[in-house]
């Protein structure tokens, strides 16, 4: 699985590395965060028609909930036990498969966190690529029964994180991973033409294992109070 992660990235540089103009970045920007955790805002980029659903999709950069709340939900709680999603099994699992169809986005990042099992007790290492962590996301948006049709706060924005097994010389700290797209899988991702489950899954099918470096960390990680950049520093 994938549960905690870190993104010094600004919003400036996610509109460069990903083509986004200005106009279509919505929402304040989120500040670094060395240890973001479940329940938290995070940035992604997407694909959305900017007015209306007759207009051309353009690519935005968005904030989100992480943890995916469908829009059939009775209630947000649900986002809780869904901040990732496998990637085998996405298309067809009934929280996921509407979203893996038409509501795919990128979650960029430095690297993650992940704890390896060891001497009865648990190690946490950092994993991180050679330049950004474009991790493979599916969002929602989830009315929320109790705002106003007015309310501006209606309409809850929610993602989450595909994995895949992790089949490389980091199997060992954890079985799953993250799906991380190089970037000529970006484009392919987000686009909104692609909305057959077989082409979706064959997209994702077709996904490389990423190639990740790793070390060990302080187990200060553990908790999500803490939230420096200390807490990349190999110990």
């Amino acid at each position: 699985m994938c549960g905690r992660f870190a993104t010094t990235i600004t919003d400036r540089e996610m509109r460069s590395m990903f083509d986004v103009d200005e106009a279509e970045v919505v929402g304040e920007e989120l500040p670094a965060s060395y240890n973001v955790a479940p329940t938290q805002p995070v940035r992604m980029v997407l694909e959305r028609p900017p007015a209306g659903e007759e207009d051309e999709p353009v690519r935005q950069i968005r904030t989100a909930r992480w943890g995916l709340v469908p829009s059939w939900a009775k209630d947000r709680s649900i986002g809780n036990r869904l901040i990732n999603a496998r990637s085998e099994t996405v298309t067809a699992k009934p929280s996921f498969r509407s979203a893996a169809k038409s509501r795919r986005a990128i979650l960029p990042a430095d690297g993650y966190y992940e704890w390896e099992k060891r001497d009865g007790g648990k190690v946490p290492h950092y994993l991180h690529p050679e330049g950004v962590l474009a991790m493979a996301g599916l969002y929602e948006m989830w009315r929320d029964p109790d705002k106003a049709d007015d309310d501006p706060d209606r309409w809850l924005w929610t993602a989450t994180i595909l994995t895949r097994p992790a089949t490389d010389e980091h199997g060992h700290i954890h079985d799953r991973c993250p799906v991380v797209l190089p970037e000529q899988f970006w484009a392919p991702w987000l686009d909104r033409g692609l909305a057959e489950k077989d082409d979706v899954q064959a997209l994702i099918n077709s996904i490389p294992d990423p190639q990740l470096t790793s070390y060990e960390v302080s187990t200060a990680v553990n908790s999500p109070r803490n939230n420096n950049p200390d807490l990349l520093s190999p110990v």
